[in-house]
């Protein structure tokens, strides 16, 4: 196995948190069980808060993290120990009990914010792995290969949950509980391709965590300069900014949206599982069509399709209402994340990607602070849950007006490279 495939396998281990546990079965559990005696719509702010408090933890910690792991050549270390964290923190939810919801945000929020560190550690090891014409197929393969692997496990935890006694358990809040034992364990087995056959190119120098630190910082200062003065870089990192607001704050709240709709959490599971296999095929098709088209022009395709979709909420009143969302967002989600990763990767100097993608995790992270709070304070105020989706599209919109002044990665690293060069 390739280096480029170990890593794209890391995908595969992961999807299986973001599938399973965020999209699925947490907001279920949460709502259901942890948070059973608080009404529907203080569940719902809890939620929204949770995720956000994770997103701002790695918000302050992403550009740190990756100026440490850059400076100490030590990508494959902080993926290792954040992914660790992650796991046992999702392992712990199988022991939270009714009405223990205070316990449950606790555990999803230290699992949260491990998983977004891991992708910072993560995302820079693609220049690691590839070289910069293959960014946007290797992105894509990791993104296709998250989807299949995620839904596989997830299709094996829709049937323990419907039915949990072929499986001896008392009922499907039992079976939840087991479903995020089998995401631990599914996450820790299948990183170790990655773990034992992946090394950055800068080889590990003796580590001090607080000379790291201190390093990192000095860096990330020199890093913001340099990318306030590349509009290359900052025009993408802003357009990135709004629209992966949106794309997050959908894929996590769709479950909750769905459950204050009145549907029934099976067709909600059951959609979320016909989108991973969606998503398979469809990100390889964006990783080939980025080589043959313009990066860009494939990102506005996406994001054209999540803006739709968002409108369509508001009139969602049926499970294959709900159905069709969940297809047309499985369509593009992996590709316009799998194409931002690649765009930005061509954009910025290979050998200084991690202080990079830190700040690429950080503002991706910050813009999740608001859309989740915004749903949860949107539907509070309103009363309304159908505004909370359709209130997002004014991000998406906003996002595409700052990548339509961008360039595209071939245009713009000859840019980058002419502001090194006079620089």
């Amino acid at each position: 196995m390739t280096r480029a495939w170990r890593w794209a396998f890391y995908d595969w281990a992961n999807s299986a948190f973001a599938t399973v546990v965020i999209a699925a079965f947490f907001p279920v559990f949460f709502k259901t069980v942890a948070a059973a005696d608080l009404a529907s719509s203080e569940a719902t702010f809890w939620l929204g808060l949770g995720n956000a408090a994770a997103s701002l933890i790695v918000f302050i910690a992403a550009p740190v993290l990756g100026g440490v792991v850059d400076y100490a050549g030590r990508k494959q270390a902080g993926l290792i120990t954040a992914t660790t964290v992650s796991v046992i923190a999702t392992a712990a939810l199988f022991w939270v009990g009714a009405g223990q919801w205070p316990l449950a945000l606790t555990c999803f929020i230290v699992a949260l914010a491990g998983f977004f560190a891991a992708m910072v550690c993560y995302d820079s090891l693609l220049t690691d792995v590839s070289e910069s014409a293959d960014y946007a197929r290797v992105s894509a393969r990791g993104y296709a290969l998250g989807y299949l692997g995620g839904g596989l496990l997830l299709t094996f935890d829709v049937v323990l949950v419907s039915a949990p006694q072929w499986f001896g358990l008392s009922g499907p809040s039992a079976a939840i509980r087991w479903s995020f034992v089998s995401v631990a364990l599914w996450w820790l087995v299948f990183s170790l391709p990655l773990w034992l056959g992946v090394r950055e190119c800068r080889p590990a120098s003796p580590f001090d965590l607080r000379r790291a630190a201190r390093q990192s910082v000095l860096d990330l200062s020199d890093t913001t300069r340099a990318i306030v003065t590349q509009p290359v870089i900052w025009r993408f990192l802003a357009a990135y900014w709004l629209y992966i607001d949106a794309i997050h704050t959908i894929v996590r709240m769709a479950v909750d949206f769905g459950l204050n709709l009145g549907l029934a959490r099976q067709d909600l599971v059951m959609a979320i599982l016909l989108a991973q296999f969606v998503g398979f095929p469809a990100s390889l098709f964006f990783g080939w069509l980025a080589m043959h088209w313009r990066l860009r022009a494939s990102i506005f395709i996406g994001l054209g399709v999540y803006a739709a979709m968002s409108i369509w909420s508001y009139f969602l009143v049926a499970a294959w209402q709900f159905y069709v969302m969940a297809v047309c967002i499985g369509l593009v989600q992996g590709g316009v994340q799998a194409l931002s990763r690649a765009y930005f990767a061509a954009i910025i100097p290979a050998a200084q990607s991690g202080r990079y993608f830190g700040v690429y995790n950080m503002l991706g992270k910050f813009s999740a602070i608001i859309g989740p709070v915004l749903v949860g304070v949107t539907t509070m105020l309103t009363g309304n849950v159908r505004f909370s989706i359709v209130s997002v599209s004014i991000l998406l919109v906003a996002g595409a007006i700052f990548l339509a002044t961008s360039r595209d990665p071939k245009q713009a690293h000859r840019a980058t490279e002419t502001v090194k060069r006079s620089g």
